[in-house]
């Protein structure tokens, strides 16, 4: 496992967000996760606030008018909590738009040797993408009862689990455009661990609010640059310049 590969594709990334083109990917991508963010609390509050109206009739108080209000907050203050789980498909979706347009600024600022990548067609993408997110919905939803089950230890699975998926994702869109997708697994099975390692540090910040933003295309250009590294050995550059 070469951690000071995840760090150093990290650090590169992070020195990078001067770029114009690369900063211009970043606020769009900071921006889409914020008003999904914001949507998708407005929406949960307006369906908490319909649900309980305006007045409702508790046993001994009567009617009241101010648990709505509370609905409302409670539901505002849950919310806040479950962007920590939010982030992680909003991060997979963030990163299946806009992974080319990062991976092209970082190989113009870094690899300008390369020739232009091949694009993935939109069909295969669009089938990726919710195939993954089926994936990532569904083994969030089993691992909740690993969370309430080992309570204590539920941001070490969280972590765990969605760095493992989230790892896979990311080296596999980085990896597919210049290498196709047979040889993008087989170097995501010769890699595993690091991958792995890479994604579990990135599912890390994902869970710190307003941090989290950035972390879906600051997470794109790191993985760019980790496959860069870990495919330098001599088949990976035979068959970088092939066409799939």
């Amino acid at each position: 496992m070469a951690i000071a590969q995840i760090f150093r594709a990290f650090g590169l990334a992070v020195g990078q967000v001067g770029d114009p083109s690369f900063r211009r990917v970043l606020l769009l991508g900071v921006g889409l996760a914020l008003l999904l963010l914001v949507g998708a609390s407005a929406g949960f509050v307006w369906l908490i606030d319909w649900l309980t109206g305006e007045d409702n009739w508790l046993p001994v108080l009567g009617e009241v008018s101010w648990l709505d209000d509370l609905f409302s907050w409670g539901a505002a203050l849950l919310l806040m909590v479950l962007s920590v789980f939010l982030m992680v498909p909003v991060a997979s979706a963030i990163t299946s738009m806009f992974l080319d347009d990062v991976a092209d600024a970082v190989e113009a600022e870094h690899y300008p040797h390369l020739p232009p990548a091949t694009p993935v067609p939109f069909g295969d993408a669009l089938r990726d993408t919710v195939n993954f997110m089926g994936v990532l919905i569904g083994v969030n939803v089993v691992a909740l009862v690993l969370y309430l089950m080992f309570a204590p230890f539920a941001p070490l699975i969280f972590w765990s689990v969605n760095g493992f998926l989230l790892g896979r994702e990311y080296f596999t869109l980085a990896a597919i455009r210049r290498v196709g997708r047979t040889e993008a697994k087989r170097l995501r099975g010769k890699h595993g661990l690091t991958i792995f390692a890479a994604g579990v540090l990135m599912a890390i910040p994902l869970s710190v609010p307003l941090l989290n933003l950035v972390i879906p295309i600051l997470g794109a250009a790191t993985f760019t640059h980790l496959f860069h590294q870990l495919a330098s050995g001599p088949r990976a550059t035979d068959v970088r310049h092939r066409p799939r």
